[in-house]
């Protein structure tokens, strides 16, 4: 015996069925006692209810931001060039094409990795140390 052929042990408890008599254990209240919140049909108190308390959602500041109108750039960086053909205009048509970028929206270029070969790149945006690194390959960046 090893690890390979141990189970979950299974359980073969029977379900309490409540109400079915005094001499069951579990009849007339059925188990929940006299009265109160807990005792009813749909009673208890929802998540995150303390009492009346002011719950702490409600007690903690509200802090940030969330802009919905913010531009999410796919990010793509110089090393991740290195699949693609060196005679071909690299566009965010061709990108989504070859499978390098997924996500819909504008594609920016960053400057992580080496240009081995003059691209000539026609993206959305271009950080400022990527341009140089392309034109220094040989390369062109155009807008």
């Amino acid at each position: 015996m090893d690890l390979s052929n141990l189970a979950a042990p299974v359980s073969n408890k029977k379900r309490n069925r409540v109400g079915r008599g005094e001499s069951s254990g579990l009849g007339k209240t059925c188990g929940k006692g006299h009265k109160g919140q807990r005792s009813r049909s749909g009673g208890g108190v929802s998540p995150g209810f303390e009492g009346g308390q002011m719950p702490l959602q409600r007690r903690l500041p509200k802090k940030g931001f969330h802009n919905p109108f913010r531009t999410r750039y796919n990010v793509l960086n110089i090393k991740d060039l290195s699949t693609l053909d060196s005679s071909a205009t690299i566009t965010p048509e061709l990108l989504r094409e070859k499978g390098i970028v997924r996500r819909q929206g504008p594609v920016k270029l960053l400057s992580d990795g080496e240009a081995a070969t003059a691209y000539i790149i026609k993206l959305d945006k271009v950080s400022r140390a990527a341009a140089l690194k392309i034109q220094a390959a040989g390369g062109t960046v155009e807008d």
